[in-house]
């Protein structure tokens, strides 16, 4: 199958709220950092880009990415964080190692999202091969963790809206 060369983080800015009145929580993982903190790099200056202070964002790193559901709990118990990114990189090897980490994450952030009033967006790139991940992590496909910023954002803006 064919790839597209779009880049995928492609947005209408005009389209993406003020963040100037929000704090995010980036819990970053350690495995895979030449991916991981290209994702954070992403993120974090899609955010400031959108009027979040630097003051207002958190970075935590936890060791794997299978460790980032209990870094965002701990980040949603601990902090006032009004929306938490999980930024992590599984690449498939040979064993089934891959399968269960996966699973587990997506299971954990969409537990997550359902037992607390933040959002908790996931920006955990599951890919075939190292290149798969540059791709996506600033490269030909754009940042995940661009597209996981603006996602924080307008889910901020949402939960605020509702409540108001």
């Amino acid at each position: 199958m064919a790839t597209s060369l779009k880049n995928l983080s492609d947005y209408n800015i005009a389209d993406v709220p003020s963040a100037a009145e929000m704090k995010f929580g980036i819990v970053v993982s350690e495995w895979n950092t030449e991916i991981t903190e290209a994702l954070y790099e992403g993120a974090y200056n899609t955010l400031i880009k959108h009027g979040a202070s630097e003051d207002n964002i958190i970075k935590k790193y936890v060791p794997g990415s299978f460790e980032l559901t209990a870094g965002a709990k701990y980040l949603a118990e601990m902090t006032d964080v009004d929306a938490v990114i999980c930024l992590g990189c599984v690449i498939q090897g040979e064993t089934p190692h891959f399968d269960f980490v996966c699973h587990g994450v997506t299971q954990g952030m969409t537990l997550l999202n359902v037992q607390y009033p933040i959002p908790f967006i996931f920006g955990l790139l599951t890919t075939l091969n190292q290149q798969q991940a540059i791709d996506r992590a600033g490269g030909k496909h754009g940042n995940k963790g661009d597209e996981g910023a603006v996602t924080a954002i307008k889910m901020v803006h949402l939960n605020r809206s509702l409540k108001n």
